[in-house]
């Protein structure tokens, strides 16, 4: 993968857009399937409720979905595979029947380096921030601990926090704002097209790092700046991102 992109070219015509220096002051992580490869557990989780309730749905529609609120993801999946609208009572109980059903999982593993990278990005003096669709306490709780010292809570903003989840901007629109970071200043690691969406809908430079079973071209067509085909490849490729979003700019 090292190679495969020229970033200062993908990179520029995102510079000229903004109109103004870039500088690459904070990343805005995803937690699940950047930070942590739980998403598997989260579609087990889904469909094994989903069934339970009478509702088929694909296999991949976990994945096309993460990053959303529960709600959301309920009153969809209804909506498109029952046709019909279900009460926000109705969905919450099916949210809460998840979240057990995912607690009773086995614990989803951090992904490999991803620690190392953060702590090195931290060292570059970048500051890192979460984002993410998920209120689950049992996850945000393992986030300081799996990632500790490097990430907290604090410098999170999660399902709880929002009105709308993704793909509305509005939890990258509240990060900059509890951040006190600008559009300028700022890029975003997802790993899922509606995630790219809200990213991008923000007004946000956004990498994605394919770590599901889906087509690189869903997340190109939701509108990721670039695409790589994993974490690893982000590990690998972080230096030279790092030089073309620090590279003196040029309109």
């Amino acid at each position: 993968m090292r190679g495969s992109y020229d970033f200062g070219e993908v990179i520029q015509p995102f510079l000229v857009q903004l109109g103004r220096p870039f500088r690459l002051r904070a990343v805005f992580f995803d937690m699940d399937g950047v930070l942590f490869d739980s998403m598997p557990q989260h579609a087990e989780a889904w469909l094994s409720v989903f069934r339970k309730n009478n509702l088929d749905i694909p296999e991949a529609e976990p994945y096309l979905n993460e990053g959303s609120t529960a709600l959301y993801t309920v009153r969809k999946m209804y909506r498109n595979y029952a046709n019909r609208e279900v009460s926000e009572a109705f969905a919450n109980t099916i949210r809460a029947q998840k979240h057990e059903a995912m607690a009773a999982l086995p614990e989803p593993p951090v992904f490999e380096g991803m620690p190392g990278l953060i702590g090195q990005i931290r060292k570059q003096g970048i500051d890192c921030w979460v984002v993410t669709g998920s209120a689950q306490e049992i996850l945000l709780d393992r986030l300081e601990k799996a990632y500790s010292g490097l990430l907290k809570r604090e410098k999170a903003v999660t399902g709880l926090e929002v009105h709308h989840g993704k793909p509305h901007p509005e939890p990258y629109l509240k990060a900059l704002a509890k951040s006190g970071f600008q559009k300028h200043e700022i890029i975003v690691i997802e790993n899922a097209p509606l995630g790219v969406e809200s990213a991008k809908a923000a007004g946000l430079f956004t990498i994605a790092v394919n770590t599901g079973p889906l087509d690189p071209f869903v997340l190109k067509n939701a509108g990721a700046d670039i695409v790589l085909p994993g974490v690893q490849a982000l590990q690998e490729n972080w230096g030279c991102i790092f030089t073309a979003l620090t590279s003196e700019f040029r309109s």
